[in-house]
């Protein structure tokens, strides 16, 4: 019998005749049957693979045959900007077979999640945090509200597992698990990534339920077409998307938010019809933007990564990618947005900058092109979570034993390779803090916690990441989205002008006490920034790059241009096949070019004998003499390794107040080293070759 056929009636009636469907896709075929038989799924498929349907249409059809009653699904995304466009189609769904659709995030307004309390729908559809504020909520009946439950479907899966995030869900389906007092149905949706099963037993750790990953043969590379292109600057790559692909929609990606005001500036002096979506602008102007695209032709959507992630904004007929993503996880979700039309082709056309982005996006596609994608490991030793769920916990339960701690997150606890001592170090430290109070064996939240995270009814309680702070930005009455208040850095008495929706902004007035700007729209070039931090880029891929360099392969997919200027990179470059190449920088400056990775390196700045002045993904620069020759343990490296300390760059841990100085050591040797990458270029002779990287640019003819 086929997936169809086991589905309910009714699911099988509107699949043909309100949907129009002849039949269904691979995945959507392959899925039915394990998820009407109560298994945990990781269902695999490109971005607009049809993914959501494989997950929801048989979690309908049990829905109808086993007469769920209440809220039976969650149903949870990494953004609130997937959660609104994924609700109409979600709620046509349910609507169909008579079941109801709920959203539940920070922009929805009170009165609605009021009448969601009373009365829950068949689906919630929400993210992690909004589900801590509906636990820790003292207006809530949390085992009204989920006591029901029977799936939960996690979207994007990729997105959470990579990051504390995903220990923070897990926790939370834990907690939610002991208020439905049952093992509900997990069904998890991702693109590629390169340990399926791994990232399955994480999703499943506290689960009984067998499970199964459901994966489709992917499209291989030969049946994608793909490009990697030199341009040298941005002036450049907006001359090429002005000549090239005329007539079509194209997505064009960049790695930044400021980069994709600067391009969209760009390309409207260019006069190209252009539309811009990252996570700055406001929901209205997203979706304003991301609606015109869908219904327009010969137009440009330029995007940060957050239209990586299922956002639908329609048939595209292109995907450009200006420099490089960091991962070839990130580059497959981009490639999958094209080649939905029968017949198309998945195609990407990379347009680099610079010499650094041209090796990453060439050594990129040559991974993949290798049938590699990056495993997804999530953070070890989570132990800021712990503290915040310890206090999130206090919260729901209005206090709570060390024993119903552990009860609470038993299973999450063993999947972190936490031990119950940890824990009651934790513990033990943030009583001696005040951030906890302790009254006869039962924990609350003291001073120094509702000092730290008690504004706002405790909404610094309900994420493990912070937010930076922003300026809100107006335009009248319009909502155009936030700014970072380095923005408004005012220059020689120069106004400040902005750049919002590839669109140029003059700030007239300031509101400090509201934290908002007004502004008006201007003629003149606008700048706005964030702050954020780069992904270091991984051993596999910096090793890969130092391939391209040694001349090992001749990629296929360069252009002319792109091939000439890696050649020359590699001409000018001091690489060695089987070695850490020193180069003299001058003033008694060298750098050892390793090729190890931002984590290799900083774990190699280390243990050191010479203390580095700088690291990158692909070397370590010292001032001094160094010695040369010989192997790097025995030139470089200190003969006793201390033990490994220090901070790493931008590696602010949400709640490590609540951790004390051995546990935070711990925590970031753990994560913030590559010690597979260190051992490696340890055992690397030193060569005594001298070269210099190449660093010309070359103008388009």
């Amino acid at each position: 019998m086929s997936g169809f056929d086991a589905l309910h009636p009714s699911i099988q009636h509107h699949v043909v005749n309100s949907l129009g469907w002849r039949d269904l896709r691979p995945l959507q075929e392959q899925a039915v049957d394990p998820i009407l038989a109560g298994v945990n799924c990781l269902l695999l498929a490109p971005t607009a693979g049809g993914k959501t349907e494989a997950a929801i249409l048989p979690v309908l059809s049990a829905m109808l045959t086993n007469n769920w009653k209440g809220l039976t699904v969650l149903y949870i995304c990494p953004l609130r900007a997937l959660l609104n466009n994924l609700e109409e189609r979600l709620s046509y769904y349910a609507n169909l077979v008579g079941r109801r659709c709920g959203l539940w995030h920070g922009d929805v307004a009170q009165a609605l999640k009021s009448r969601m309390l009373a009365d829950p729908p068949d689906i919630l559809l929400t993210t992690p945090e909004s589900l801590e504020a509906i636990l820790i909520s003292r207006r809530t009946d949390k085992a009204f509200f989920f006591g029901n439950l029977q799936a939960v479907v996690v979207d994007e899966i990729h997105a959470f597992a990579g990051d504390d995030r995903g220990w923070h869900l897990l926790c939370l389906l834990e907690r939610i698990g002991k208020l439905a007092k049952r093992d509900f149905l997990r069904v998890g949706l991702s693109a590629t990534v390169g340990n399926p099963d791994r990232l399955l037993s994480w999703l499943c750790s506290g689960s009984d339920r067998g499970s199964r990953v459901v994966a489709p043969p992917a499209v291989g590379p030969s049946e994608a077409e793909v490009t990697v292109d030199f341009v040298g600057d941005l002036h450049n790559a907006v001359h090429v998307l002005k000549v090239l692909h005329r007539g079509e929609k194209r997505l064009v990606f960049c790695d930044s938010r400021a980069r994709c005001e600067e391009l969209a500036n760009l390309l409207r002096a260019a006069h190209l019809n252009v539309f811009v979506s990252h996570s700055s602008l406001s929901a209205e102007q997203r979706r304003e933007a991301e609606a015109a695209f869908r219904d327009a032709r010969d137009c440009i959507i330029v995007a940060t990564s957050t239209l990586e992630l299922g956002i639908d904004v329609g048939d595209l007929d292109r995907v450009v990618q200006i420099d490089s993503p960091t991962t070839v996880g990130s580059f497959l979700q981009r490639l999958g947005r094209t080649g939905r039309r029968p017949g198309a082709k998945r195609n990407c056309l990379f347009l680099t900058t610079s010499d650094e982005s041209l090796l990453q996006a060439t050594a990129i596609v040559e991974l993949w092109r290798d049938g590699f994608v990056e495993p997804l490991e999530p953070p070890p030793i989570p132990y800021n979570v712990i503290a915040q769920q310890i206090m999130a916990i206090c919260l729901e339960q209005k206090g709570i034993s060390m024993p119903v701690l552990f009860q609470s997150l038993e299973r999450t606890l063993k999947e972190m390779s936490i031990s119950p001592d940890t824990v009651r170090g934790i513990v033990s430290h943030m009583l001696q803090t005040g951030i906890l109070v302790e009254d006869s064996g039962i924990f609350g939240i003291g001073s120094k916690g509702e000092q730290l995270y008690g504004a706002r009814n405790f909404i610094g309680l309900m994420s493990v990441f912070d937010t930076p702070p922003l300026v809100n930005v107006f335009w009248g009455p319009r909502d155009l989205g936030s700014v970072h208040p380095i923005s408004l850095r005012q220059r020689n008495d120069e106004p400040v002008v902005l750049s919002l929706g590839g669109r140029s902004w003059r700030v007239s007035h300031f509101d400090a006490g509201h934290n908002t700007v007004s502004v008006v729209p201007v003629d003149d070039r606008g700048r706005s920034r964030w702050l954020g931090t780069a992904a270091p880029l991984s051993f596999k891929l910096c090793q890969k790059v130092k391939s391209l360099l040694l001349g090992s392969s001749s990629p296929a997919h360069l252009s002319k241009r792109a091939a000439h200027r890696i050649s020359e990179i590699a001409d000018d470059t001091a690489v060695d096949r089987n070695g850490v190449v020193p180069d003299a920088l001058g003033n008694e400056r060298l750098a050892l070019w390793t090729f190890a990775g931002l984590r290799g390196n900083h774990g190699l700045s280390k243990i050191s004998q010479t203390a580095p002045t700088s690291y990158d993904n692909f070397s370590i620069r010292f001032s001094g003499s160094v010695a040369t020759g010989g192997l790097w343990s025995e030139t470089v490296v200190r003969a006793e390794e201390p033990a490994k300390q220090g901070v790493w760059p931008s590696s602010k841990v949400k709640f490590s107040e609540c951790l004390d100085a051995s546990l935070m050591s711990v925590l970031q040797q753990t994560r913030e080293i590559d010690d597979e990458a260190v051992a490696f270029i340890r055992n690397l002779p030193i060569v005594a070759r001298r070269g210099k990287p190449g660093r010309a640019t070359e103008e388009l003819p």
